[in-house]
């Protein structure tokens, strides 16, 4: 007789763990904690477990993921708006833990999301430390748009704010670095980035931090996987305008200013621009494509191991 298949769902919040189990339909509430962590851990363990699934919820979910991981499981965390979608086409419009959990069980039996490997906990520090930066720069930009309407003593408060955030954000860009050099690989992957015309700190230390599939891939599924490969919209004799949509918005966001600079100073990326503008491509389409092309470029240099050579194509068909 084949072996029955278990397909889990676990809805992760800030204090606790919803699992499902599919098709027995065992319901269970874990702390989230190392405790309840281990305990879900040795549920799981007991069972044929197919696949399990949980959501990317700002990393709350990666200490359970990554147990799970390690104990030998397959796990898949996915996108909330891909399983969002999928709960809406199934009908299932209510929303509680337990239903969410259910509807992760269903869709990891339906869908069978691919389990792609999971970050470190080295990763995810780093991964922290890229964050905070990003939203020191949200401080920074809005504490600057509110200095300009207001004069006298909250000017001066806002100006002294300013130069806290600008030394806070000066230690975390070193301690970004120390936290790089400190890690052989990641030093040398960010050695090969930089490289490349156009590519600085910032840029090296985002995709280590929130791309760590780069150079494991082929340069459509990178490109795809950021969100930067152009989707078609098409239906019967309508031809619509392709557009990129969805993907790691963290790091098209990183992208974007390398890929400026590069389109001035790197040969292959302005080359690339020119002859696309030539053509008639609107500049914001031709700097699109341009931000797809340096990044196959990065992803083909990590994954040779060789740096930037002026000549370089960079084998964006690899």
């Amino acid at each position: 007789m084949n072996e029955t298949k278990y397909w889990v769902g676990i809805d992760v919040c800030k204090r606790t763990l919803d699992l499902y189990i599919r098709p027995s339909g065992s319901t269970v509430q874990y702390a989230n904690t190392e405790r309840g962590v281990q305990q879900l851990r040795q549920r799981l363990q007991e069972l044929p477990i197919e696949r399990v699934v949980l959501e990317a919820t700002g990393n709350l979910e990666l200490p359970a993921a990554l147990h799970l991981s390690q104990a030998g499981l397959s796990v898949a965390v996915v996108n909330p708006r891909q399983v969002r979608d999928f709960a809406r086409a199934t009908g299932q419009l209510a929303k509680t833990d337990q239903i969410d959990a259910a509807i992760l069980a269903h869709f990891a039996e339906v869908i069978q999301p691919e389990c792609r490997p999971l970050i470190s906990e080295e990763t995810r520090q780093l991964s922290d430390l890229v964050t905070r930066r990003h939203q020191l720069l949200e401080m920074i930009t809005a504490e600057n748009n509110r200095r300009a309407g207001v004069h006298g003593a909250v000017r001066d408060q806002i100006d002294r704010h300013l130069e806290w955030l600008q030394e806070q954000l000066k230690e975390l860009d070193e301690q970004l670095q120390q936290t790089i050099r400190q890690t052989p690989l990641w030093c040398q992957q960010a050695n090969l980035l930089r490289s490349v015309p156009g590519v600085g700190e910032v840029l090296s230390a985002t995709l280590l931090a929130t791309l760590p599939e780069l150079g494991q891939l082929n340069a459509k599924q990178i490109a795809a996987l950021v969100g930067l490969a152009p989707l078609n919209r098409d239906s019967g004799q309508f031809r619509g305008r392709r557009m990129i949509w969805g993907g790691r918005a963290r790091v098209r966001t990183a992208l974007y200013m390398p890929t400026l600079v590069a389109t001035r100073h790197n040969p292959t990326i302005k080359a690339f621009y020119e002859r696309l503008v030539a053509r008639g491509k609107q500049k914001k389409v031709a700097l699109t494509a341009c931000m797809r092309k340096l990044l196959t470029i990065l992803n083909a240099i990590v994954k040779s191991g060789q740096p930037w050579q002026p000549s370089q194509q960079g084998g964006l068909d690899s």
